[in-house]
């Protein structure tokens, strides 16, 4: 039997109600197939507006969930709180749950989480927001790659993320408490697109948390390859962007996550070229792609607690020197 459209709306509720809070209610205000039924957060904000309405307010989730029976919960909530959060929301709701990347802060947990299995169904339930993941040129890219196979595998991979956070002093390390943190899981889950990540072989962090250098091994087509991923707030405006080299063949593609362009060479020949209009900006590009994923009842495997989990762990890993000393 096939299986039946929904014609309800979905239940929205949304937990924190902080900057990323926004783009999330602009992309959902823009879908006729959402109804955003309460808001959460503990600080004291007041009822937001959505298309002309102000919905119930809550100060925390457990009273949110003794009144409201959502389809779908977003935590838009400090990393430290979704371990607590998405625990009360699996057991006490039959909602899913989208969480902002990353979708923890270190392995234990992580570990909380798989715990959870036999209680609440966490794998089809939680889902993360790797929106770079769903970035235009990151699309364009991955297609692109699909399409010529004859380019062979992706042989180096480099990465480059900066932030001018460095303007934000101690609020910075509050907020995303290291380059690493903040940009390594957009890193990681971006590039997921390409490649089959397999573990990180060293991480250096330096000026106190706000630089990072780091290596991940992955395999392409049946070839191991290596990512080079910097990360770092001492700069003076947001640049980021990523190369990926096709050693075999010379083919080079790059990709502008900050213009949200990209081409591929081989020497002196442009092969292909990807720009866009200028009319959307970058957070909502992302995050209109990500949630038409998420609501189609296929969401793309980037979304997932399997990815999630895959990613956490690479990202949290503590390499070990030759001698069995810990690369910092």
């Amino acid at each position: 039997m096939a299986q039946q459209e929904r014609t309800d709306p979905v239940r929205v509720g949304l937990v924190g109600l902080g900057i990323i809070a926004e783009t999330h209610l602009a992309v959902l205000a823009e879908r006729p197939d959402v109804e955003l039924e309460f808001t959460v957060d503990p600080r004291p904000v007041g009822p937001i507006d959505f298309r002309g309405a102000r919905p119930p307010h809550h100060r925390d989730l457990g009273r949110a969930l003794d009144r409201h029976r959502p389809d779908l919960l977003v935590l838009a909530t400090p990393t430290e709180t979704h371990t607590e959060l998405l625990a009360e929301a699996l057991l006490r709701s039959t909602a899913r749950v989208l969480v902002e990347k990353p979708l923890v802060h270190d392995l234990a947990s992580l570990a909380a989480l798989r715990e959870l299995e036999g209680k609440a169904d966490v794998a089809d339930r939680v889902f993360t927001a790797h929106h770079f993941a769903f970035s235009p040129e990151v699309d364009w890219a991955a297609e692109l790659l699909a399409a010529h196979p004859e380019w062979g595998p992706v042989t180096t991979i480099t990465s480059a993320f900066y932030d001018p956070y460095v303007l934000r002093g101690e609020a910075a390390f509050a907020s995303y408490v290291s380059s690493w943190t903040d940009s390594g899981v957009n890193q990681l889950s971006m590039l997921t697109r390409f490649v089959d990540l397999v573990a990180l072989t060293s991480v250096r962090q330096t000026d106190g948390g706000a630089s990072a250098w780091c290596a991940v091994e992955f395999r392409s087509r049946g070839e191991v390859g290596t990512a080079r991923l910097r990360s770092s707030w001492l700069t003076g405006s947001s640049s980021k962007e990523s190369s990926l080299a096709f050693g075999n063949t010379g083919v080079e593609v790059w990709i502008d996550h900050t213009a949200m362009t990209g081409f591929a060479a081989r020497e002196g020949e442009l092969l292909a070229a990807f720009g866009n209009d200028g009319r959307t900006g970058r957070k909502v590009a992302h995050y209109r792609p990500l949630y038409a994923s998420l609501l189609s009842g296929r969401p793309d495997p980037v979304l997932g607690f399997g990815t999630a989990a895959m990613v956490a762990a690479i990202h949290g890993a503590v390499p070990e020197a030759p001698g069995g000393a810990a690369v910092r």
